[in-house]
């Protein structure tokens, strides 16, 4: 079970006590792990529990009913109740323990009773009246056979089941088409009814003759008299025999009319919830788009042509409190109590109001529109210079790749390569993976490198630390759709990307270890920056999602003014691993240090919630000075757009949920820092990859022989030839594995070496080529840097130093 809504709460109007014949109140009923826990309003009478989306619906929509004197009342923890009745299990949740007892007790007690009237009323049922059917009354006297499928025995039959609807079939009225095909439909099977009715006349009749006559057998005496009846019980057999044949041929007709109209009606229902489900999506994106452009409509500053006075404290707090209020009424469907997702408040201040302040704190001018997008509002005229070099030609690159196979994932094809082998031996197939390797997928960090290059140019350090801040969020943007994972590096395979002479930078990655697996990586850029990182993937399995945790720190260092940043990745979650539709989120805190001006930057993750109002994906942050004042407020989306605004007050305001003060900040109209690209055309058949992502496994010569382009498994499934792959993937992996044997079989005769003689050799272990491990003065911490030679080696065409990896 989902733990989807444990922060929700419910409350209950004033009920009568749990003793009385009526119980009522608001209880979360748990629906699917799409929608979790939904706010509904029960009622608990007779002995059964009805419950309703509103109590308005309690006139004329009931979801669904339970009849208590067959369920099973169970409790699962402090807040949550659970009933099963009829083959079904209901989750319900209260909002405290002392409600979640009184509906326990309420619900115990209407069991009770509704056992003993149960028991009361047993054998009345078989009683004539004046709502029985025709098939109803024919059948009285004697035992029922044959199910009677007539309205007055379907509505009990409904009642006897314990549940008469549920949330997922609250269908609307048929058409009258609809009825009268159904109306039909019944007539057929009451007369086949009949017919069954008829032919159990017909053998009772025939059957008390034929007993009638074997009696009439045995005290026969005269031989002449023993012959004729025994014609005559020949006959009577043969009569019954004919009966109970045309008995057999009824039933056997009226099952298959019921199983073919039965398969026709669930179709036919289970095309209707789709479409409902279908049109309640529609219905909530509409309601959400009208939501915000209403929103977007009041906070406009007016529709005059004049131009906009500040708004006062007095109109700025009603105008919140307004779409506050308009907020509930929108979003009451969930009514959860989510926990604050900011520790601070902003409030935008209008232009006129900004030039009623003192400038003297402000660098660079500031102004323009409070719907002006360009960041060269607030930032210095610097940062956006526009070097000449960004302007050349750009060498032409693949716009495409060939489109994913549609191949299905047979799992007998895995698990029978599985039987009588080491856990470290199982191939795993590349249906799995996109033809990228982790180096790769390393190396899309640099998609937004322009960032950088501004931030470059940056006289001001805390405007240089907003756009590292945005670099730092950019690099999750190509994640929201990638749900397939690279393929694991081999111990030394390299990447470079070399675009120096259309960007200006340089990047080279190696894979430095095997156990655990670790990546160095290291660019360089003629436009001041220079980029470093050594990053170890941890992963935790949680059986419905699996955690993935970054490990290493990123160094970022700006030859000019020598600012060095320093921080690291968020985890990211990949959800319905076992079942479902695989979705990425990311989560966690980023803290980005200056340890030049011990400048921070404190970037927040939120964790997508259902029941969260917050915007999906949403990530806030705050830059602060050494002293730990505030200046600029971050916000926006991993997988969209950042912006910044520019703090020119602060003050304590209220209280947050949790009792903690909350910081109220005083904000210019924000500034966009970064934008996501748009997906490549027909990018959802090129495994969702950016155009980045497209060129890094384009062939490219000169390129070191351990290089992931020439990686031949990874070649083949990029070329839609997956089986090759599959096949090259494990010649590659028992490869590795046959090197590292002789490996640890070369660091055994060392060690028996070094104990047989006093002087025996050192082992060393494998060494990179390109990266060498050095202590860290900043975060003390030993890390793989690069020494150099790699870029000399390819100017000169020499790679006799490389491996044979692949």
């Amino acid at each position: 079970m989902s733990e989807q809504g444990k922060g929700s709460a419910s409350t209950s109007t004033a009920a009568p006590a749990p003793g009385s014949d009526t119980y009522k109140g608001w209880l979360f009923k748990w629906t699917n792990y799409l929608k979790g826990y939904q706010r509904r309003w029960f009622v608990l009478s007779n002995g059964l529990l009805s419950y309703y989306r509103t109590q308005a619906e309690m006139a004329h929509t009931c979801r669904g009913t339970i009849n208590l004197a067959t369920a099973h009342i169970d409790t699962e923890d402090s807040c949550n109740i659970v009933l099963s009745s009829g083959g079904r299990t209901y989750h319900l949740k209260a909002s405290t323990e002392v409600e979640r007892q009184r509906w326990v007790t309420a619900l115990e007690l209407a069991k009770a009773k509704a056992i003993r009237m149960m028991n009361d009323q047993s054998g009345v049922v078989t009683q004539s009246s004046s709502t029985n059917c025709s098939s109803c009354v024919r059948f009285e006297g004697r035992p029922l056979r044959t199910p009677c499928f007539s309205s007055c025995h379907r509505r009990s039959a409904g009642f006897r089941s314990g549940l008469v609807s549920d949330d997922s079939g609250d269908e609307e009225p048929t058409t009258q088409s609809d009825r009268s095909e159904i109306q039909g439909t019944l007539k057929i099977l009451v007369s086949k009814l009949d017919d069954l009715s008829t032919c159990n006349d017909l053998i009772a009749k025939h059957g008390a003759a034929l007993q009638r006559s074997l009696s009439e057998l045995e005290g026969l005496k005269v031989p002449l008299e023993g012959g004729e009846k025994i014609k005559a019980v020949n006959e009577r057999a043969t009569l019954f025999r004919i009966t109970s044949n045309a008995m057999i041929n009824a039933c056997r007709d009226f099952l298959d009319l019921a199983e073919t109209h039965s398969r026709r009606l669930q179709r036919a229902l289970q095309h209707e919830r789709e479409q409902r489900t279908h049109l309640e999506e529609t219905i909530e994106q509409l309601a959400k788009q009208h939501n915000s452009l209403e929103r977007a409509w009041r906070e406009a500053p007016t529709h005059a042509s004049s131009t906009p006075s500040a708004p006062t404290t007095s109109q700025r707090s009603e105008r919140v409190s307004k779409e506050d209020a308009s907020d509930e009424d929108e979003d009451s469907e969930y009514f959860d109590a989510m926990d604050d997702s900011t520790e601070f408040i902003t409030v935008t201040a209008s232009e006129n109001a900004q030039h009623k302040r003192s400038q003297s704190n402000l660098s660079g001018a500031i102004g323009g529109q409070a719907s002006d997008w360009n960041q060269e509002d607030h930032m210095s005229p610097i940062c956006n210079d526009v070097s000449a070099k960004g302007l050349m030609r750009r060498r032409q690159h693949r716009t495409q790749i060939p489109d994913k196979p549609n191949y299905s994932l047979n799992l007998w094809s895995i698990m029978k390569n599985c039987i009588g082998k080491e856990l470290s031996k199982i191939p795993m197939p590349v249906n799995f993976n996109e033809p990228l390797s982790m180096l790769q997928r390393l190396t899309e960090d640099l998609e937004y490198h322009e960032l950088l290059d501004k931030a470059a140019r940056c006289e001001s350090s805390l405007e240089q630390m907003c756009l590292v801040a945005a670099f730092s969020v950019s690099s999750y943007s190509t994640t929201i759709h990638r749900t397939a994972k690279p393929f694991n590096p081999l111990l030394g395979e390299t990447y470079e990307l070399d675009r120096l002479e259309e960007f200006g930078y340089r990047s080279l990655c190696e894979q430095v270890s095997h156990h655990p697996p670790a990546a160095a990586h290291h660019v360089i850029s003629q436009r001041g920056w220079t980029l470093r990182q050594e990053i170890t993937i941890a992963s935790k399995f949680r059986g419905k999602y699996l955690s993935i945790m970054p490990l290493g720190a990123i160094h970022l260092h700006f030859h000019a003014s020598g600012n060095h940043y320093v921080w690291r990745k968020v985890t990211s979650t990949v959800h319905n691993i076992i079942v479902g539709r695989l979705w990425i989120d990311q989560s966690g805190d980023i803290e980005i240090i200056n340890n030049t001006t011990k400048e921070t930057c404190q970037l927040k993750f939120i964790p997508y919630s259902y029941f969260s109002r917050d915007v999906p994906r949403k990530v806030t942050g705050v830059v602060a000075d050494s002293e730990g004042q505030a200046h600029y407020i971050l916000s926006g989306t991993w997988d969209e757009k950042m912006e910044s605004a520019k703090i020119i007050q602060s003050s304590e305001g209220s209280s947050g949920s949790e009792g903690k003060q909350k910081t109220v900040y005083q904000t210019l109209p924000p500034k966009l820092l970064w934008k996501k690209y748009p997906l490549p055309e027909n990018a959802e058949n090129m495994y969702y990859f950016s155009s980045l992502a497209l060129v890094l496994n384009e062939p490219e010569d000169g390129v070191a022989l351990t290089d992931s382009r020439l990686r031949p498994d990874q070649r083949l499934m990029e070329e839609g030839r997956w089986d090759e792959a599959n096949s090259e993937k494990q010649r590659l992996e028992e490869k590795q594995r046959a090197v590292r044997r002789r490996r640890e079989a070369e660091a055994t005769d060392a060690l028996d070496e070094e104990c047989d003689y006093d002087s025996g050799r050192e082992y060393e272990g494998y060494q990179p080529l390109w990266f060498h491990q050095r202590r860290d003065s900043i975060t003390g911490e030993t890390n793989f840097v690069y020494k150099g030679g790699y870029w000399e080696s390819k100017e000169r065409e020499d790679w006799s130093m490389c491996p044979e990896i692949f």
